[in-house]
């Protein structure tokens, strides 16, 4: 077997999702370090992100920035939702 050579880098985290990340990693019997590396391993594989990266486009990043600036939100609850989607997926006929 090869032997791997290895060495250290530092990274600035977001330290909320590190946190959360290293508990859905440890479920897989991963350490931070072998997911940034499979992660690693997957960009030189794909040759880019192993996953697809879009930009909102226009009409989308300006609901999102109205979302944020708490605009024309309308409140609901969980029940009329449910029934307004299973309207839109079976629409009454006329």
């Amino acid at each position: 077997m090869r032997t791997v050579k290895k060495e250290r880098s530092n990274l600035y985290l977001n330290a909320e999702i590190k946190r959360e990340a290293k508990k859905i990693f440890s479920r897989y019997g991963l350490t931070l370090s072998d997911a940034v590396n499979i992660f690693l391993t997957q960009v030189v594989l794909e040759k880019g992100f192993p996953f697809r990266i879009q930009i909102p486009n226009e009409e989308t990043q300006k609901v999102l920035q109205e979302v944020r600036e708490g605009k024309n939100l309308e409140e609901i609850d969980f029940d009329t939702l449910v029934s307004e989607v299973k309207e839109s997926v079976n629409p009454k006929k006329a």
